[in-house]
């Protein structure tokens, strides 16, 4: 793997831990990249309570589709400090793929904020 894909995805992980980790309720966004992975726009788009938030695959299709974008990250945080993705994280990871690849667009990775560090699912292998 490139130098540059590796200062980019620690890049990312700062923003996305910058941007997530204070929240008290869980929250979950999206980087919407373009087709040479630069970032279009960055949005959070579902919020829940302390331990779980619904996620319409529907409403990400609908957002990437506006941003004509190609690829997206996705990022949730978990309010109470520990990163570990649940089997319900790696589901509606799998789901929103699924979603999105019927509209060509990639799901590059998928973290999970907690206090002071994070877990990407791509890493992880379940991408």
């Amino acid at each position: 793997m490139p130098n540059c894909w590796l200062f980019f995805c620690a890049r990312v992980a700062e923003f996305l831990q910058a941007e997530l980790r204070s929240c008290r309720q869980e929250v979950l966004g999206a980087l919407f990249l373009d087709a040479q992975h630069r970032l279009i726009a960055w949005e959070k788009l579902f919020f829940g309570t302390i331990d779980g938030a619904s996620v319409h695959p529907r409403e990400v299709v609908q957002r990437a589709l506006h941003h004509n974008a190609a690829a997206l990250i996705f990022a949730h945080n978990h309010p109470s400090g520990v990163a570990e993705p649940s089997e319900a994280d790696r589901q509606i990871t799998r789901r929103l793929q699924d979603a999105l690849a019927l509209i060509d667009v990639r799901v590059l990775d998928h973290l999970v904020v907690g206090a002071g560090y994070s877990v990407s699912l791509a890493e992880r292998g379940h991408l």
